[in-house]
């Protein structure tokens, strides 16, 4: 798996404190290249390596509109309703959700349907993702994969690629409804970062692993993890749970409203 090397080394790069006048000119040049705005942000000279930069977190809270709420700022790749065990990626282009989810999904769960949107993390956008809802959370499961870039160009050439690469998939319940969040690895994605088990440790040689809790609860806005640099986020809902309001190329913020929850 070349391309989980590659990431291996571009995070230990990443990660990297270099002498503050260097990791300066790094960091204004990543900031430059991919047209980072700061504007919610520390300067980017403040921060003391790649990692941090990636990882930077809001100086001031927003606020959070009603309903189900985008967990992370991006770009809305496709969303929808799934039928016969199969969602697109980007149009045209399709992946299985049951595959994608494992072992966090039993094989019944999505048979009556279900409503679904993928949303896209460029390098430039913030890293950190948050809970979209209240919602109790049950498992996590973590499986082991490929990096590929996720990147729309090359979601159109190798098929089924969000379940063929790297993932984090997080089984949660709000009322009586099941929804998931899966957080998806990708070229030079050094780490996913799961806040509440460190535990979870990905690209790092492991086969998968399921962890279960119990009277596990988080608030909508909630800190839930981070991406070391760009990557996916698929949220797939048990049908009757989520009525999304987005559409497919729609720029979106944390914070915002993407669904009602019915």
């Amino acid at each position: 798996m070349i391309n989980n090397i590659i990431s291996r080394a571009f995070g230990s790069f990443a990660s990297i404190k270099f002498p503050k006048t260097i990791q300066n000119i790094i960091n204004k040049s990543y900031a430059k290249i991919f047209g980072i705005d700061f504007s919610e942000f520390r300067d980017c000279g403040e921060y003391e390596s790649l990692t941090a930069l990636f990882t930077r977190t809001l100086k001031i809270p927003r606020k959070l509109d009603d309903g189900f709420i985008s967990p992370c700022d991006g770009l809305v790749l496709y969303c929808g309703k799934g039928f016969e065990g199969q969602a697109f990626s980007i149009k045209n282009h399709t992946y299985s959700p049951k595959e994608l989810l494992s072992s966090a999904c039993d094989e019944s769960e999505l048979d009556g349907g279900f409503d679904y949107a993928n949303l896209y993390l460029s390098p430039r956008d913030y890293h950190n993702f948050h809970a979209p809802c209240d919602f109790e959370l049950l498992s996590a499961v973590y499986e082991s994969g490929e990096l590929y870039s996720v990147a729309p160009k090359y979601l159109a050439k190798i098929s089924n690629l969000y379940a063929k690469n790297e993932r984090v998939v997080l089984r949660c319940k709000s009322g009586e409804k099941l929804f998931w969040l899966v957080f998806v690895g990708a070229l030079n994605v050094g780490k996913i970062k799961i806040f509440c088990d460190e535990r979870i440790q990905t690209n790092a040689n492991l086969g998968p692993s399921v962890y279960e809790y119990e009277n596990k609860h988080f608030s909508k806005g909630e800190p839930l993890g981070c991406f070391e640099l760009g990557s996916s986020i698929v949220i797939i809902a048990q049908k009757g749970l989520l009525n999304f309001n987005i559409q497919e190329n729609q720029k979106i913020k944390f914070s915002q409203k993407i669904a009602d929850i019915k």
